[in-house]
């Protein structure tokens, strides 16, 4: 994680304008995009020696405060700077400890099936833990992709009728890859999330092209366009909670503006009752290792 901090803390510096950090610029020609390394430690109130340990990955026992100071010169936001403090301040376990593994309660599940909208839970490395039926409809298609070990980080890279569902797929991406690169920062010594992490590069230069941008993202709200194979376009606004007491298990749910085309695809949706070779028959419910 000293090189993901080095490189997050660069990607970031080159975001900022220095007249957006209140500095001034004097009319020259800089030749780096944002921030150089010694405003960045001007505006952190931090010596330039420190911060360039800091993007080197050499500096040990960073502060709370110091790494606060250094997300408002570089103006992060809350997931960033969560982000930050994870690979500022990695927690490393020993390898000897398991953790408890990703199970969907019983109750977890009937509220899901209680939705009339599509629902379904998200928890560590994108994978898909449990849905109702109209979500397997929704989100796969009538793929036979919809049954178990499903990670959604790779069905959005490497499946290609997934690809073709998003009309705003570059979008769904760079959500994806920010989620996971959150999900790395909280976890350093996941050994499955790296193997998921080097496979998508190896496989996807869209992946790699997005991940090396180091974009991180809480799941939280937004719209997915969908080109839906059975009904059509659909336009839903998603809205992510999280679950219990566990911070790796988000609950998804996509809604349709009342009265609206969309609303009314979800609908015959959810009265489809047809016998497709590959449609999912039932919701998808998985207990995973750590």
């Amino acid at each position: 994680m000293d090189r993901e901090l080095g490189e997050f803390l660069r990607s970031r510096r080159a975001r900022v304008r220095p007249e957006d950090a209140g500095l001034p610029t004097y009319g020259e020609r800089r030749r780096v995009a944002g921030l150089r390394r010694e405003e960045v430690a001007l505006l952190a109130g931090v010596s330039v020696p420190y911060y360039v340990r800091l993007e080197q990955g050499r500096a040990t026992n960073v502060s709370d405060e110091v790494l606060g100071a250094i997300a408002r010169a570089l103006r992060l936001d809350e997931a960033e700077q969560a982000h930050l403090r994870n690979v500022g301040r990695p927690v490393r376990r020993s390898r000897t400890v398991r953790r408890p593994s990703q199970r969907v309660r019983p109750t977890i599940q009937r509220l899901l099936d209680a939705h009339g909208c599509p629902a379904f839970l998200i928890g560590r490395r994108s994978e898909l833990l449990a849905c109702n039926r109209l979500a397997a409809l929704v989100l796969f298609g009538g793929s036979d992709t919809a049954q178990e070990d499903i990670n959604c980080a790779r069905l959005v890279f490497l499946d290609d009728a997934v690809r073709a569902l998003y009309l705003n797929w570059e979008d769904k991406a760079r959500e994806t890859v920010a989620f996971l690169r959150l999900d790395a920062g909280r976890h350093p010594d996941d050994q499955e999330l790296a193997t998921l992490i080097g496979e998508l590069s190896m496989r996807s230069s869209d992946f790699r092209r997005l991940w090396a941008e180091h974009d991180v993202r809480e799941r939280s709200n937004g719209t997915v366009h969908l080109d839906h194979p059975l009904a059509g376009e659909l336009l839903l606004d998603y809205e992510s909670l999280r679950v219990g007491d566990d911070p790796d298990q988000v609950l998804v749910t996509y809604l349709a503006e009342p009265d609206s085309p969309s609303d009314a695809a979800l609908r015959f949706l959810a009265s489809w009752h047809g016998e497709h070779p590959t449609s999912p028959q039932s919701p998808v419910t998985r207990s995973t290792g750590t």
